[in-house]
Order: C-alpha cells, then sequence, then structure tokens
C-alpha cells in the first residue's frame, strides 16, 4: 500500500513539475534595462533613473526604477546600462540596402538581383548596429528589398524592420529607367510605366508581388545618365493616377523630386513624401504645409559624393550635377525647418557607406533644426509617416522593445548618435558595448 501511495506521488510531483515546465516554455521572457537617462521624445524631456520592462518583443512599462523595478519577476534578465542615454530605436525614411556606393555609373550594369540581395543582407546589419532599427527602403531592382524583408522577418538574417517598394516607378528614359546601356540592348527598367493607365498598372503589379510603398520619380535625378534634376518627369495627370490607385490598395507614395515644379505637382497629386526636395520654392514650401507632406531630405551625403565620387565610379555628369543643387538642397532645407514643415529622417543610404547614417544629423542642426527636433524627425516623425506610429517612434508600453543607448548627452551633442554602443531590436541585444 505505501509503494502505491509513494508511486502516486512521484507520478504526481512529475506531472506538476512538467506542466510547470510548458508554462514556462509559453512565457515570453521578461527584461529589464536600467537607464540613467532616458528621452521622452514626445514630450522632450530627458528623464533620469529610469527602467524599462520588456516582454517578449514588446515594452510592457516605462518610468522611475523605483517604481517599475518592483514588477519585475525575479528571473527577469536585468540589463544595466548605468548612466547612459536610452532613446528609441532610429529610423532611416530612406535607404537603397541592396546598394553601395562602389555600384555607382557603369559598375552597376555587372550586378545581378541575387547578389544585389545579399549586398542588402549586410548592409541590413551594419544599419541595424549604427543604431536604424526600422528602415524605409525606396527602389530596389528585381524585388531584391522584399526579398530581403521577408528573410529579416524570418529571421534569416539579421537587420532593421523593413518597408519595401520593390522597383521605382518612372517614365521611359527618366531617373528610374537604365539609361547607360546602348540601343541595341532593348533594355527597359522594370518599374518604367508611360500614361495614366500603365501607371495604375504598374502599381498594381508591385503591390501584387509583395510592395509595402510606392516610390515614383517624379523629377530627374543626380545619379542618373541624361536627365536634369530640375526637369519634372511624370506628369500631374499620371502621378494622380499611382497615388489614387496605391492610396486604394492601403500603400503610401513617396516622390522622388528635386525640381520645383515637379515637388509642385507631386503635392498636388496627394503624395505622402517628398524624397531630396533639393529646389523646393516658397510655393512648394506652403503646399507641403497645406497638404501635410513630409519632406525627406538628405543633406549629408552632398559631402560624400563631392569628396569620393570620382573615386567609386559616379558619372563625371552627376558630380556636375551634385556641385548645382548639393548647397541649394541645404539651404532650402533651412528654409522649411524655419516655415515648419513637418520633416522626416532620410539619408539615401547607399549613396553614402551603410551605417553612417548618423553622420546625417549634425547637418540637420546645422541648418536650423535643434538636437530635439532632428532626433523626433527620425523617431516620431518617421514613424508617423510610415503609419507605424503604433508600433516604433517612442518608447511606450505595447509598441516594439526597439531601442539605443549612448555614453553622452544627445540633446547636447547630437554627434552622440555617431556612436551608439547599445540597439535592442524587438527586444533582442543586436550590440551591448558596456559590457565586454
Amino acid at each position: 500500500m505505501k509503494r502505491v501511495v509513494l508511486l502516486a506521488f512521484i507520478i504526481c510531483l512529475a506531472c506538476t513539475t512538467l506542466q510547470a515546465q510548458q508554462a514556462n516554455e509559453g512565457k515570453s521572457p521578461i527584461t529589464l534595462i536600467k537607464a540613467g537617462r532616458l528621452l521622452d521624445v514626445k514630450r522632450g524631456r530627458l528623464l533620469e533613473d529610469q527602467a524599462i520592462l520588456i516582454e517578449g518583443e514588446r515594452i510592457k512599462e516605462v518610468g522611475p526604477a523605483d517604481v517599475v523595478q518592483p514588477h519585475a519577476p525575479e528571473d527577469a534578465r536585468v540589463i544595466d546600462l548605468g548612466q547612459a542615454t536610452v532613446l528609441p530605436g532610429l529610423i532611416d525614411c530612406h535607404d537603397h540596402l541592396t546598394g553601395d556606393p562602389e555600384h555607382a555609373g557603369y559598375a552597376a550594369l555587372g550586378i545581378s538581383v541575387p547578389r544585389r540581395a545579399l549586398i542588402g543582407a549586410r548592409n541590413a546589419r551594419r544599419t541595424l548596429e549604427a543604431g536604424f532599427t526600422t528602415v524605409r527602403n525606396v527602389g530596389a531592382a528585381g524585388y531584391a528589398d522584399v526579398a530581403l524583408r521577408d528573410a529579416i522577418n524570418d529571421g534569416d538574417i539579421i537587420g532593421p524592420r523593413l518597408l519595401v517598394s520593390g522597383p521605382a516607378l518612372g517614365i521611359t528614359g527618366g531617373h528610374c529607367d537604365v539609361n547607360l546601356l546602348a540601343p541595341e540592348f532593348d533594355y527597359t527598367a522594370q518599374g518604367v510605366a508611360d500614361g495614366p493607365w500603365a501607371a495604375r498598372a504598374k502599381v498594381r503589379e508591385v503591390v501584387k508581388y509583395g510592395a509595402d510603398l510606392i516610390k515614383i520619380c517624379a523629377t530627374g535625378g543626380v545619379l542618373s545618365k541624361g536627365d536634369q534634376p530640375g526637369t519634372q518627369q511624370y506628369t500631374l495627370e499620371e502621378m494622380r493616377a499611382i497615388v489614387e490607385e496605391a492610396h486604394k490598395l492601403g500603400r503610401k507614395v513617396a516622390a522622388h523630386a528635386h525640381g520645383a515644379e515637379g515637388i509642385k505637382a507631386a503635392i498636388r497629386a496627394g503624395v505622402d513624401s517628398i524624397e531630396h526636395a533639393s529646389l523646393i520654392d516658397d510655393e512648394g514650401i506652403e503646399l507641403a504645409k497645406q497638404y501635410g507632406t513630409y519632406l525627406v531630405m538628405d543633406i549629408y551625403n552632398d559631402d560624400f559624393i563631392l569628396q569620393h565620387g570620382k573615386e567609386v565610379g559616379m558619372l563625371e555628369e552627376s558630380l556636375e550635377k551634385e556641385r548645382q543643387i548639393g548647397q541649394l538642397q541645404r539651404d532650402n532645407f533651412a528654409r522649411a525647418v524655419k516655415a515648419g514643415v513637418k520633416m522626416a529622417f532620410g539619408t539615401d543610404g547607399g549613396v553614402y557607406p551603410h551605417g553612417d547614417n548618423a553622420k546625417q544629423f549634425a547637418y540637420m542642426v546645422k541648418y536650423g533644426m535643434t538636437p530635439l527636433d532632428a532626433i523626433r524627425a527620425a523617431t516620431i516623425n518617421a514613424a508617423d509617416l510610415l503609419g507605424w506610429s503604433d508600433r516604433v517612434g517612442s518608447l511606450e508600453s505595447g509598441k516594439f522593445a526597439d531601442l539605443i543607448a549612448v555614453e553622452g548627452n544627445p540633446l547636447e551633442d547630437i554627434t552622440e548618435l555617431e556612436r551608439v554602443k547599445f540597439v535592442m531590436k524587438g527586444g533582442i541585444v543586436i550590440k551591448n558595448e558596456f559590457q565586454r
């Protein structure tokens, strides 16, 4: 009888232990981050002695350490960042992860689509380790960026959260076409579509194959052959058709636009953001304010293009175009900031080496932004442009645990963001130079 009772007790204990193990396996891991300083980007306050409680990939609670810390279970993982400053993960709204500056000009013709996807895998990791936990990739051949996004989402490779456009839409012979080949090759870029109905069909096509947003070329460009940045390419009628179709399908539209008239036409057509906006005039600035259109102005890469463009194979034609509009873009950035236009952070990564994205912050401050406004452009403003304000851009309960930390105070020295020491994406530590 005693043996039966003992056996029953052992079986019961084993079942209880197994149930407890299964319950623990079903639980999301808990992490407590101690932050000496935390930047509340919404309220513009630098808070001291804070803590962030993370459950799985999302933030559960943020607040004073003496309030949050008691809510952490005993087995929670604790990451003490000392007196570092913690911020939301940064967002770059204009990047080309599948490209590199060395692939400019004719060198670009030798890079296959599969190779571009693999290049993107390397650049995605570099960009994430630099503190950019979310990226909007605007333009990639052969849907290489769609493959990159899916590989990151499936856990095959490490990289930021991605919103991708696939091939950019443009006119025959325009900035988004390929104009480097001789006529006998008879090649047209994948995103080329002329006329309103062809453009509508192209929107449907890129959405079919996985695009999260639509990128269009409203004007000529700098790094393309045979066109001028200031010249409008798509007509107002074509752009309206694209925007209507895209919005109907739940996709936002980003318009590459340097020239003043192309910028104004794109805004009137209803695009969600103007990329570059180099030659925007007073009327364009007022239209952007009226329509609530974001400007995404890449004012760092002028330095790289003019200093290193020749050595990486950029066409002399492109260098001359950059000499003509680079400083004008920076001056117009200052005018737009002063006028109160909505601005989101975007750098045109791939024109300069990936991982140097944060170098743009210093230029944004030099040309009129406060450090806080520059940071907001890369956090809450960028999240709003992407339509992801409910998941990224600030450190709040329910949002993804995407955060970074720097040693100093970026509100006093914005270049601190060029030296990110800690990166977490979705509750997973990507980089921690505070613990060696």
